[in-house]
């Protein structure tokens, strides 16, 4: 059974498009922590970057282009934070990797 970003993905369940192309596909965060809030997937499932592997460097560099992509397009030209969180203490919730583009708002240090 697909996981719940694959689901996104395949369109099964209903998302809100921001950006998608051979590679990725981004949308709105349900519950967003920012006025931004952008997950970034890959198309290609892989459980977190844990498991990414040699071959996926240009998938890898690919996403964070589309995050900086959609950045741009979305006008935060006063700065945004791309994070990726990976494993259970790193916070990571689904077992698919994505990267979270936040922005639209003054953005404190540490995170949590």
């Amino acid at each position: 059974m697909s996981c719940l970003f694959c689901k996104i993905v395949e369109g099964v369940i209903p998302s809100t498009p921001v950006y998608q192309d051979e590679f990725g596909y981004a949308f709105a965060d349900l519950h967003p922590q920012a006025p931004v809030h952008v997950l970034i997937v890959p198309r290609r499932h892989i459980n977190s970057m844990a498991d990414a592997n040699q071959d996926d460097r240009s998938l890898l560099g690919h996403l964070l282009w589309a995050a900086a992509e959609i950045a741009r397009n979305k006008h935060l030209d006063e700065g945004y934070r791309i994070v990726v969180n990976t494993g259970v203490e790193g916070g990571q919730t689904v077992d698919h990797l994505h990267l979270h583009l936040l922005g639209g708002r003054q953005l404190t240090w540490p995170p949590g």
